[in-house]
């Protein structure tokens, strides 16, 4: 049995949201006293960020010379990346907040393939975005919020056996969710969901093609000169943290599959797919500020992810799974949480290499990841989360390993039986 978890991935939760130690939430000093609990936060105004996260690829390729003619329905990577964020945002008689930003990256996401004397890489690093956004308070001081636009991404590619070396740059759309949430008057902080879409691009050299696609997890901490309350008040909810909950979340996942065979080594095989869940959970406050719980979660998705080389399909499908976690938050406010949460993951999955064998079988791993929780009433709660989950390898026959990784991040609501 074999996990594989890295410094940077814990680095990168760390930062993702800010639930993780205590450092991150530094008691306000009264030079910068926080908005009253039930003014309304002034959303209008410029923002600039500094925001870290992870970019997971899904690249549907095509290499009709090498590899046997290979076909791949997906080939991707998780990186890390850094952002540096712009923007300005405008608050509505009604309440409603429209708004634009930029968005320029810099990351390290990257994808291999080798086999028989032929290797091909791809590498995504630089790019922008520029979209816009609307938005609406859910508790005074929580802005959720959809965005779109246009997105660009800087690509390179280099293989042997032919030789080959390209760049060029991609043009797409984005797409999005996300809030933010005021901590003190001109800071705030923000995690968001991104998926771009880029156009296809030719490889000359291999007389094939490649269309990539980017699914992206951000947090920002951001400056805003002109932040504190507005003239608009909302009547604060009061929530008891602590108790029995019960809900259910819908998402997008990324699985990633180090495929390993004789003489062949593909990093990795990848693709995408929507998931449902359902969880039931305990809550206890401890101390004013923290709180902590467990997390039981089922769910499924129909996530497939194949392979065509020289006549032969590697198939490989993920169905239904369970987690079993524990969280630690920290109140952001009264009526938000930020946490991480980890635990044990189980997983079924079903491979097959076309006249070579087949195996179905369940996986056992680990699940790490961060949210942000809002109390939308005394009873009703709503969240956004990322997990990371990292899984045992397996053999589908004993010349083939399959070493299975995947990334999602869901929307969900949670209601307190007691």
């Amino acid at each position: 049995m074999r996990f594989q978890i890295t410094a940077a991935t814990m680095a990168s939760l760390a930062i993702l949201v800010p639930a993780t130690a205590a450092d991150l939430y530094v008691a306000p000093v009264p030079s910068a006293p926080l908005i009253s609990e039930d003014s309304i936060y002034d959303w209008t105004g410029l923002r600039v960020g500094l925001g870290f996260g992870t970019t997971m690829m899904n690249n549907r390729l095509s290499l009709p010379i090498v590899f046997g003619g290979a076909s791949f329905g997906g080939i991707g990577d998780r990186g890390y990346v850094g952002t540096l964020t712009a923007g300005y945002d405008h608050t509505l008689a009604n309440g409603v907040v429209v708004g634009a930003s930029v968005l320029g990256r810099y990351g390290d996401a990257d994808t291999s393939i080798a086999s028989a004397g032929s290797s091909v890489e791809i590498e995504a690093d630089y790019g922008f975005d520029v979209v816009a956004r609307l938005g609406y308070s859910i508790t005074p001081k929580t802005l959720a919020y959809v965005l779109g636009g246009y997105s660009w991404q800087h690509y390179k590619l280099s293989g042997t056996a032919p030789a080959v070396s390209q760049n060029w740059g991609s043009s797409g759309y984005v797409v999005g969710i996300g809030t933010e949430t005021a901590f003190r008057d001109n800071w705030t902080w923000s995690s968001e969901y991104r998926y771009a879409n880029y156009g296809s691009e030719g490889i000359p050299t291999y007389r094939g093609s490649i269309d990539p696609v980017v699914h992206s997890f951000y947090s920002s901490l951001n400056y805003r000169p002109g932040g504190g309350p507005s003239g608009q008040t909302m009547a604060p909810v009061i929530h008891d943290w602590n108790g029995l909950k019960v809900g259910g979340s819908l998402g997008l996942g990324v699985a990633l599959n180090k495929v390993t065979g004789v003489g062949t080594v593909l990093d990795k095989m990848s693709n995408e797919a929507f998931l449902a869940e359902v969880n039931v959970g305990y809550d206890r406050e401890f101390g004013e500020k923290w709180l902590g719980g467990i997390v039981l979660a089922a769910g499924y998705d129909g996530g497939r992810s194949q392979l065509v080389s020289v006549g032969s399909l590697v198939s490989k499908t993920e169905d239904f799974g369970f987690d079993a976690m524990l969280r630690i938050g920290r109140k952001i406010n009264d009526q938000t949480v930020g946490y991480v949460i980890g635990g044990y993951s189980w997983q079924k999955m079903s491979t097959t290499i076309t006249g070579t064998g087949s195996n179905s079988t369940g996986v056992s791993g680990f699940t790490i990841g961060t949210g942000t929780e809002f109390a939308l009433s005394e009873k009703l709660s709503a969240f956004v989360e990322y997990r990371y989950s990292g899984y045992q390898d397996y053999n589908v026959t004993p010349a083939n390993t399959i070493d299975p990784s995947d990334h999602s991040v869901r929307v969900g609501a949670k209601w307190k039986l007691y």
